[in-house]
């Protein structure tokens, strides 16, 4: 493993964007937030401050609800028809290609993401607006049998106010899964990105001034959990779309039966990755290292679990600490960068916490760096750790992965199952009817077989089992999560 040191600030990109203190976009105006209170977002390689922006409280709340039900119920919005909707989808797309570098360029200063990650971010992004844009023209509601006098028929309308609050390891892919559907089906949004990294929203936000996109219709508020908690508690938001921590989720879901909020949560994961004595080895093993280190492990999906049969467990085991060992870690501008610092020092903190904890478990850590100055932490793999320790049970969302073994398929399903979780797996194998079996008998949202983390557009669904979370975003499923049905029943 090399590191690469921070470039020099004049080497690092100064986007235009950050020169000035950024407000809350309300009503397709962005003002300060009415207390006046405000907070720093950090640059987590350099430690140094970016800009400043707006801390929203309860009434800035309000005043994007009422903007965004205002827009709602404006026939501006409501009455257009499903091809203007379409088209203003598209026109969202093609106005965040054409700013592609400068969106990416924020999250990597924002997050850590190396560049070539968040520029892929991006590029994910406008192929969902792309993918939503096709939805508003064939959202159908359906005739039912009925007696000759009565024509019975259901309609698909929009909820009203949707509450999107996004985490802060994928800004803009996190924003894009939950725009694109709640536009596409006629809603309006509150959104609230994370405090850590809310740069690419605000910025996003000026460039939805951009389209034909009627003012209120996006509104965007930036703050911590207080906001985000004010948008919970809001008896004007219909929805809350949440991406983020399972503790937060549950206090989602407990203050939503107050008014019987619709939800939509994608929470944890500790993601299995199971490598059966068939599979090739050496791909494997880069998936399961990229399935834990990719991103600074800070990810939902990350594969932190490594399961490997039995018999080709020394042979593996040697392809990971290989493929570790080939994992950059270094400045998120420099070429060979794959991974950057952790967000932030809370974060750092907490997760080399996990070092200690595992060491205190009896666990044997393998290691391919020190942690050094900053907030770099290498890929870590730990050993001889049972099924009870807390590196095992508990999400880490850093680099750190454990390594067990299993005996045959059974075992590899009841192990890859031991867990609270159920957002995805990974699974190798080149027996086909093994790749059926697991993949329906594993409890997770989405498997992978002979790959790690191919996140669609938005053709099939994402969301998980157990406490992965509630409901699902994209695919046909994420109709229903953002309209209600109507019957309508005419006496002729």
């Amino acid at each position: 493993m090399s590191t690469n040191p921070t470039l020099d600030a004049s080497a690092r990109p100064a986007p235009e964007f950050l020169n000035s203190p950024k407000g809350l976009l309300i009503d397709g105006a962005w003002v300060p937030a009415r207390s006046g209170a405000t907070f720093d977002t950090y640059d987590p390689s350099t430690g140094k401050a970016l800009t400043t922006i707006a801390a929203a409280g309860p009434e800035d709340v309000d005043l994007a609800v009422a903007a965004a039900r205002q827009a709602f119920d404006d026939p501006s919005w409501a009455d257009i028809t499903p091809y203007q909707r379409s088209r203003i989808l598209l026109q969202i797309a093609d106005v965040l290609e054409t700013h592609t570098e400068e969106l990416a360029i924020l999250d990597s200063l924002d997050m850590g993401g190396p560049l070539w990650m968040t520029r892929w971010l991006v590029e994910h992004s406008v192929e969902v607006f792309r993918h939503y844009a096709g939805w508003p023209t064939k959202i159908y509601g359906q005739t039912a049998p009925s007696p000759p006098s009565v024509l019975s028929y259901t309609l698909r309308q929009p909820l009203g106010v949707v509450g999107a609050i996004t985490a802060w390891n994928g800004p803009v892919l996190q924003l894009a899964w939950k725009l694109g559907p709640a536009l596409a089906t006629g809603n309006t949004v509150v959104a609230k990105p994370a405090a850590w990294s809310p740069l690419t929203a605000l910025r996003i936000g000026e460039l939805l001034l951009e389209t034909d996109l009627p003012h209120g219709v996006v509104n965007i508020v930036t703050g911590d959990g207080t906001t985000g908690e004010a948008m919970t508690n809001h008896p004007g938001i219909d929805k809350i779309s949440f991406t983020g921590s399972l503790a937060v989720g549950k206090r989602i879901l407990e203050v939503s039966s107050q008014d019987l909020k619709r939800v939509t949560l994608e929470l944890g994961g500790k993601s299995p990755t199971i490598v059966f004595d068939d599979a090739d080895l050496e791909a494997a093993a880069k998936g399961a290292v990229a399935g834990f280190a990719q991103g600074s492990g800070e990810g939902c999906v990350a594969g932190s679990r490594i399961f490997v049969q039995e018999s080709v467990r020394e042979q593996f085991r040697d392809l990971l600490i290989r493929e570790m060992r080939s994992y950059a870690l270094g400045d998120p501008f420099a070429p060979d960068t794959q991974m950057g610092p952790l967000v932030s020092p809370e974060h750092f903190a907490r997760v080399s916490s996990y070092l200690d904890v595992a060491r205190e478990e009896g666990g044997t850590l393998t290691t391919t760096g020190d942690l050094g100055d900053g907030l770099y932490m290498p890929p870590t793999l730990v050993e001889n750790v049972g099924p009870n320790a807390r590196v095992v049970r508990e999400e880490i969302f850093g680099p750190i992965a454990s390594l067990m073994t299993f005996t045959d398929t059974s075992d590899a399903i009841a192990q890859g199952n031991d867990t609270i979780f159920g957002l995805s797996a990974s699974v190798w194998t080149t027996s086909l009817e093994r790749a059926h079996r697991v993949a329906a008998d594993l409890r997770a949202g989405t498997i992978w077989v002979n790959a790690y983390a191919d996140m669609s557009t938005g053709s099939v669904p994402f969301g998980g089992f157990k406490q992965s979370g509630i409901g699902r975003e994209h695919g046909i499923e994420v109709l229903d999560a953002y309209t209600e049905t109507k019957t309508v029943m005419i006496h002729l």
